[in-house]
């Protein structure tokens, strides 16, 4: 989760990039670069490390020019250094990049069959390639940013200078954040409005999947498939731009679409992009007997995806307890066990006083956690780092996503050091996690089914939710948000319980919301819907298109993209959190503070 600014300036922009930086510093401080147009041609001054690096560079040999690209860093592809630090650059192209080009590795292949020769390990230096190359086939710039752009797969965000165009800067953003700024004759563009808050209140947000160029007389915007559009501009507060909604109107709403930018810097924690490795973090998976999930609320059924994916991926006896009860209940855990304490905030007091009670034991205790200086992280042995941003919304969406993630890149390398996979599989695997930011995208922007469905839910006094192996933790998630936002009564049950008790609450006013993407447990799902609306029970079934032709000729669905049962938890938690979103706003919910809860619960 990098940080870039794009400025198209009257007065020297050197100064005010790092000051945008230092503001965009808490997305990465790996290293830091920008690069300005300076009669005609691009200079760059790049720096690993933290931004007073870069400062002092600039000190010694300054860049004076009206025009720049900057970036501060979170390493993906390649080590944190000077070669792989940012504006990456090729011919007349500078780029500054945040986010993960998926299909990088056979673009590069393609660019140097060509004869293009490569500097650096990221994924970014493809980017600037591809522009340079249909720029030297004759296309003007925006053209051939196009041509680029339709060549990529994954979730990014980029800013882009070409030179001898003295008064350009290009921008696009797919499953990452960008924004526009206006300015007094000047224009800017950047991660967010915070960002940019030096400069202009005036903010333009960018929907996914759009692409931009600014000039001295404003900013042209094009949709995905190339056509001119235009797009709302804001006022934004300046003491509110650190927690700005955007266009969005509930907080909620945006943190629904932060998921691919959030998911994708968690993920760059543990995989390295390069070689497909997954890093434990320090723990040795293979010298642990027991790992003992302890959390609350979603947090503990982010803990019950994880419980799976260990299990069958790394052979690891794992389970998952309500951190309220844990502790009180004198569990039989020994020394030769991991603790793990799942905590958005990482000072819920129950999840705390579970961590303690194994601590005071002699067990190795860990926290994933979203906070770093939280309580838990300074008391653990070992700290798994979520990195999903400030979540203000009281009902978690991206922060389980970003636990969820972590789980599964730690499944992973549970799996490789306690010898379940060999490293070709681990390097597969690693590559299907890699692609979650980029389909998590896809499923936000597939929204053309809710109205119809949110309504019919809203009308409810009672929703059942269904679901198998790991859909049944999301079962249970997506009832808890319904509940929590729109105050409708709802279930969560595993979809073979059904017979054994929940089938007696179905009939045509209680809809069932069925989540079950097309593996090897869909047919048994599919007899549960049948069971279902054979006594009269309306059925809403979430799945891929596969599944979708499958389905029974009344079932409403909702088509999720098409994924590896890997990161199946990972994009179809998208519509189970936009189901409950728009119902609750139609019942006109305080979507953002529901009656009666906290955002982190520090009292038992």
């Amino acid at each position: 989760m990098c940080g870039i600014i794009g400025i198209v300036g009257k007065a020297p922009v050197s100064e005010r990039l790092v000051e945008s930086l230092r503001r965009l510093e808490y997305r990465g401080y790996d290293s830091a670069g920008i690069a300005a147009l300076i009669g005609g041609r691009i200079e760059r001054r790049r720096a690993e490390g933290k931004l007073r690096n870069l400062e002092a560079l600039l000190a010694e040999d300054p860049l004076e020019a009206t025009v720049g690209i900057g970036h501060t860093r979170w390493a993906t592809h390649g080590a944190p250094s000077v070669r792989n630090a940012h504006p990456q650059m090729a011919g007349r192209v500078a780029v500054v990049h945040n986010g993960i080009i998926e299909n990088f590795a056979p673009l590069k292949a393609q660019l140097q069959a060509q004869g293009r020769h490569f500097e650096s390990d990221t994924d970014t230096e493809v980017v600037a390639h591809l522009i340079d190359r249909e720029l030297a086939r004759g296309l003007e710039p925006v053209a051939a940013f196009k041509v680029a752009l339709d060549q990529l797969s994954g979730a990014y965000a980029l800013a882009v200078l070409v030179q001898g165009e003295e008064s350009l800067v290009m921008g696009a953003r797919r499953g990452s954040p960008l924004v526009v700024g206006e300015g007094q004759g000047e224009m800017f563009i950047g991660t967010d409005a915070l960002g940019l808050g030096p400069f202009t209140n005036r903010i333009i947000h960018l929907d996914d999947g759009d692409f931009v160029a600014i000039n001295h007389e404003g900013v042209r915007i094009f949709d995905r498939s190339g056509q001119k559009v235009d797009r709302a501009l804001r006022v934004v507060p300046a003491a509110s731009a650190l927690v700005e909604k955007g266009n969005y109107r509930h907080f909620m709403e945006k943190e629904i679409h932060d998921q691919p930018d959030a998911c994708q810097h968690t993920l760059s924690a543990y995989i390295d992009p390069i070689s497909n490795t997954v890093a434990s973090r320090g723990v040795d998976f293979a010298a642990i007997d027991r790992l003992q999930i302890v959390a609350c609320g979603t947090a503990s059924y982010a803990g019950m995806i994880g419980r799976y994916l260990f299990e069958s991926l790394a052979g690891l006896q794992t389970d998952v307890e309500i951190a309220s009860e844990f502790r009180y209940r004198e569990p039989a855990l020994r020394p030769g066990a991991l603790a793990l304490a799942i905590s958005q905030s990482g000072e819920t007091a129950d999840t705390l006083a579970a961590l303690r009670w194994c601590k005071e034991r002699g067990i190795m205790t860990a926290a994933l956690v979203n906070s770093p200086e939280s309580t838990m992280a300074r008391e653990v042995d070992v700290v798994f780092p979520t990195h999903a941003g400030p979540e203000i919304g009281v009902a978690s969406t991206k922060a389980f996503t970003s636990q969820v993630a972590a789980l599964t890149a730690l499944a992973i390398a549970a799996a490789r050091q306690r010898g379940r996979i060999d490293a070709d599989e681990e390097a597969r695997l690693a590559g299907v996690l890699l692609e979650a930011p980029r389909l998590i995208a896809d499923a936000i922007l597939d929204d053309g089914w809710i109205p119809a469905i949110a309504q019919d839910i809203a009308k409810a006094r009672d929703v059942l939710y269904l679901g198998r192996g790991a859909m049944f933790p999301l079962a249970l998630e997506g009832a808890l948000k319904l509940k929590e936002i729109s105050y409708i009564h709802a279930e969560g049950y595993a979809a073979g319980e059904l017979k054994h008790g929940p089938i007696a609450l179905v009939d045509e006013a209680t809809p069932i919301i069925v989540i079950a993407p097309s593996d090897a447990l869909f047919d048994k799902t599919s007899s549960n819907m049948s069971e279902v609306i054979a006594r009269g029970g309306r059925v809403v079934l979430i799945t891929d298109a596969q599944g979708a032709t499958h389905a029974p000729d009344s079932v409403k669905t909702v088509i999720v993209p098409a994924c590896d049962p890997l990161i199946a938890p990972l994009v179809f938690a998208v519509p189970i959190q936009v189901i409950a979103y728009q119902v609750a706003v139609l019942k006109g919910a305080d979507v953002d503070q529901p009656r009666n809860l906290a955002k982190s619960v520090t009292v038992e």
